[in-house]
């Protein structure tokens, strides 16, 4: 994942990035909670796990103009705390952190959370893909509904600025049908009569 870190306790902050750099993630880091919204605003993480306190901006501070932002991918928030209250707790959750972890923290358990919310993230990425899928899906369907006009002579069909085309050709594009050509038997009557009447001929031989 991409994550980063907004807390500004120097020696919190390099032990963080190094835990988390280890684990194979890309890790970016600043000291308060105006930079950090400055750095997501210019490239949005997967994580961020932020200290409460800070200066300028505190992490509930933070939390709250995060989710007021209008962002292309979801943001799990992990949010670092000394205050074990649960009314605190319950105060950090509502402004938009997804989960906490007390300080000081334990190595094990701060990778339990950060592989939590790992697993929430694949999930929105799916989710968010699927959508993406099915709108495309939904506008090609839209693109053969609604009124096509056709020659009632050459059967092409007309498209934007009085454009005609074949109608095998539109349907190739706007849908996965793929064509074989054949004569229905009404056509063949009409087109070829001479090889209707050898057939019938050769039928009837055989029938004797």
């Amino acid at each position: 994942m991409n994550i980063l870190i907004a807390e500004d306790d120097e020696i919190s902050k390099k032990m963080l990035q190094t835990i988390l750099i280890k684990e194979g993630h890309g890790v970016t880091a600043v000291e308060d909670g105006v930079k950090a919204l400055d750095a997501i605003q210019k490239c949005v993480p997967d994580m961020l796990i932020t200290d409460w306190m800070m200066p300028d901006m505190d992490g509930l501070e933070l939390c709250r103009r995060l989710r007021a932002l209008s962002l292309p991918s979801y943001v799990y928030v992990i949010l670092l705390t000394a205050l074990t209250e649960k009314e605190r707790i319950r105060e950090g959750l509502d402004a938009g952190a997804d989960d906490y972890v007390t300080k000081p923290y334990d190595r094990t358990e701060l990778l339990a959370r950060v592989r939590a919310g790992e697993r929430v993230i694949q999930l929105e990425k799916s989710l968010r893909q699927r959508n993406m899928e099915l709108s495309e899906a939904l506008n090609q369907v839209k693109q053969l509904k609604g009124l096509l006009p056709i020659c009632m002579f050459c059967k092409k069909i007309r498209k934007d600025e009085n454009y005609w085309q074949q109608i095998e050709q539109y349907l190739v594009e706007h849908t996965e049908a793929d064509f074989s050509h054949s004569i229905c038997p009404e056509c063949m009557q009409e087109h070829y009569p001479d090889v209707i009447k050898r057939k019938k001929a050769r039928e009837e031989k055989v029938n004797g």
